[in-house]
């Protein structure tokens, strides 16, 4: 047929085979090639049709490389109406995953069959986008309206067994070898005379879908969308499914899934997808870079965060050993970690007995000489220079030639601890987030001296434990906490200039951001930026700088737990609520300071808050802390919180305007002086030449 579509007839049932590595995308080869086999299999001796995938999966979506550009014949709802329209049954033999348009596919054959291993899934959410093949008008007439609201709008896979309950499978194969079981169950349809099955002639019946469900989903779904408009879209097909004819739907999916394509959200969310892969890619690292071994894990430090780090070893199978100082704090370390496991068990997440299994994977000692011949040691200790350059001249002498050790500090500088050893060049920065058995991104450090092989080994290991890995150079707070310092620095200004917490705060989680700044710092504890603050010798000798966040601190309001920062919090369910004791005292120190208070617009509030990052976003790429914006986009959506739907600081400069966003950090330049408003050389020049940080990085990779 093509180069990546096979056709042939065995057994009376015409097989066609989509071989088009690495996951089968639905390519406009693959379409062309589906297509014609399908023509030919109209034409010959064939009882059925059966459609299967060589290599490890089934179609996995659509090809994402073609969203943007001129339309290719034959177009995916040609192939699907072929495939409906057959006048023979057409089976789809799912293997691995079948997700997005790969799913759809399947949707449109008469039967579908899978291995009891299958995924099926539509994740098109997850670049802002919707299922545009039919997805949003045939999984409701298959599972339900309810099902497939919350399948599409959650963009997660389902097993095949799951999916067979919810009718979008009709058969799970309990033979080995999937072709033959496919055809085999080919032919006992046909032997039983199977109709043409096609989706399209289900009905759903209004008055199965209670009043007010589409109002009340769009409503629950508006409070975690964070910008993305895609769920909204989805309910509106969901509702054209069950209102209008089958075409007609169809049509108004096309029309949704055409805006979504070129709507800002989307083109974020994919600018998102491609940055997580390319931020795994080293520059000046060759692909065959040797890696070690990791078998065998230590973890020093028994806290929130060591826990943390241990359960994410553990949790795909490689023993831990968590050192700690003494009995006692090992063993409340170690029941922290039962009581994270427990807390999943409790959500029906988690197994009695894989809990058991994932505890029994994490030992504990208080002697440095057990972890003598362990692979990989992570140090998790508090941010103390002197206590970790002591740890790491601990573990330099006891453990094994090759074993890396790595550094978890947010701040500290790797290349002094990294000193303290007689083997730099082993050492690597693995920056976890908390809580981090949950968060996704891994901030890997290289130092000056780190060897290609211990850095190429810290991205596997962080690869393979789930996390999103991203590469920074030496420096105070990396990449991630050095961009924060601008962003909470002015949230508190704000406060001094007229704005409450709650105003600056809304208007962050307005534009996106999972929590409001002053809110973060209440979580995260007030106490320890004042602390580090406190460590700095470089802060300039402004009494307004943080000036909030110290006074709250100095009477005991720490945030979340003291039940009062920023905010006032219950005890009990950690809801915040405004404090007008906050909110006068605010109005007390300007006064004191000599600001006068004003009303404050919500484009300045954002402007304030999120230029800093992109200013010093750019110094860091100046520096080559980072090696593109793309990675520095990548840090922010998966260690920070922002919006997806924005794609990052660096992609949210481009699509703003580096010209307008240089332009108004030189209005808060002549307002608020340059100690805090001075614009980055390189945000400078791309804002005269007119370029953006994308076009930048091209230009440098091409160079």
């Amino acid at each position: 047929m093509s180069e990546v579509v096979s056709y042939q007839l065995k057994e009376n049932v015409g097989l066609i085979v989509v071989n088009s590595p690495p996951v089968n995308a639905l390519s406009q080869s693959v379409r062309e090639g589906i297509l014609k086999a399908l023509n030919q299999a109209q034409e010959d001796s064939s009882k059925a049709i059966v459609l299967r995938c060589d290599g490890r999966t089934f179609i996995a979506g659509a090809d994402i490389t073609e969203f943007g550009k001129p339309p290719q014949a034959p177009g995916l709802p040609e192939v699907l109406s072929v495939i409906e329209n057959s006048n023979k049954p057409v089976i789809a033999a799912i293997h691995g995953t079948a997700l997005g348009g790969g799913f759809e596919v399947s949707l449109a054959c008469h039967y579908r069959c899978a291995t009891p291993s299958a995924k099926v899934g539509l994740p098109e959410v997850k670049l802002g986008l919707l299922p545009g093949a039919g997805g949003t008008q045939r999984v409701p007439r298959l599972a339900g309206v309810k099902a497939a609201l919350d399948m599409i709008t959650g963009g997660n896979p389902i097993a095949a067994h799951k999916a067979k309950d919810m009718g979008l499978i009709d058969e799970v194969l309990t033979g080995e070898d999937l072709e033959s079981s496919a055809i085999a169950y080919a032919h006992e349809l046909h032997g039983a005379g199977a109709p043409l099955k096609r989706v399209r002639d289900v009905t759903i019946d209004p008055a199965t879908v209670e009043a007010g469900f589409f109002d009340e989903a769009r409503t629950r779904l508006a409070k975690r969308a964070r910008g993305q408009i895609a769920q909204d879209r989805i309910v509106s097909c969901l509702e054209a499914a069950v209102n209008l004819p089958m075409d007609e739907g169809l049509a108004r999916e096309r029309e949704l899934f055409g805006e979504l394509v070129m709507s800002p959200e989307s083109a974020a969310m994919r600018h998102i997808f491609f940055a997580e892969r390319q931020a795994a890619k080293i520059k000046d690292l060759s692909e065959g870079t040797a890696t070690r071994d990791i078998r065998k894990v230590a973890v020093i430090g028994g806290g929130t965060m060591g826990g943390g780090i241990a359960m994410c070893f553990a949790g795909v199978g490689i023993p831990v050993v968590m050192v700690e100082v003494d009995q006692e704090a090992l063993d409340r370390g170690l029941g922290i970690i039962r009581k994270n496991y427990a807390i999943t068990v409790q959500k029906g997440k988690l197994s009695e007995n894989k809990m058991e299994q994932l505890i029994g994977m994490i030992s504990g000692t208080t002697n440095y000489d057990d972890i003598a011949d362990v692979d990989l040691v992570v140090e998790a200790v508090f941010e103390d220079l002197s206590l970790k350059k002591e740890i790491f001249a601990k573990m330099d002498s006891v453990c094994k030639s090759g074993a890396i050790l790595a550094t978890n500090t947010s701040y500290q500088d790797v290349d002094a601890i990294a000193a303290a050893t007689n083997r730099p060049d082993d050492v690597v920065g693995m920056h976890f987030f908390s809580p981090a058995n949950v968060m996704k991104l891994l901030e890997v450090v290289r130092g000056n001296q780190t060897a290609d092989a211990a850095l190429a080994t810290a991205m596997a290991i962080g690869k393979k434990i789930g996390k999103v890995c991203a590469l920074s150079g030496v420096c105070y707070g990396f990449i991630g906490n050095r961009m924060l310092s601008g962003y909470g620095r002015e949230a508190q200004m704000l406060l001094l200039d007229g704005c409450t917490p709650a105003r600056v705060d809304s208007a962050l989680e307005t534009f996106g951001m999972a929590m409001g700044p002053l809110a973060m710092g209440d979580l995260a504890g007030l106490d320890v930026g004042y602390k580090a603050r406190q460590a700095r010798t470089d802060l300039p000798d402004d009494s307004k700088l943080y000036r909030m966040g110290t006074l709250l601190v100095e009477m005991g309001r720490y945030g979340q737990k003291t039940a009062s920062g920023f905010y006032k919090y219950d005890p009990e369910t950690r809801r915040r609520k405004s404090d007008p004791e906050v909110e006068s005292m605010i109005k007390t120190e300007a006064a004191k300071l000599g600001v006068e208070q004003r009303e404050v617009e919500e484009d300045e509030i954002l402007a304030r808050c999120l230029y800093p990052l992109i200013n010093e976003g750019a110094k860091i790429l100046e520096e080559e802390i980072a090696q593109r914006p793309s990675d520095i986009d990548v840090v922010y959506v998966f260690g920070y919180a922002f919006p997806a739907a924005k794609g990052g600081p660096m992609f949210y400069a481009d699509q703003v305007g580096l010209k307008n966003v240089y332009d108004r950090i030189c209005e808060f330049r002549d307002r608020y002086g340059e100690q805090y408003w001075q614009p980055s050389p390189l945000l400078e020049q791309l804002a005269k030449e007119g370029k953006t940080f994308a076009q930048w990085d091209r230009e440098r990779s091409m160079a």
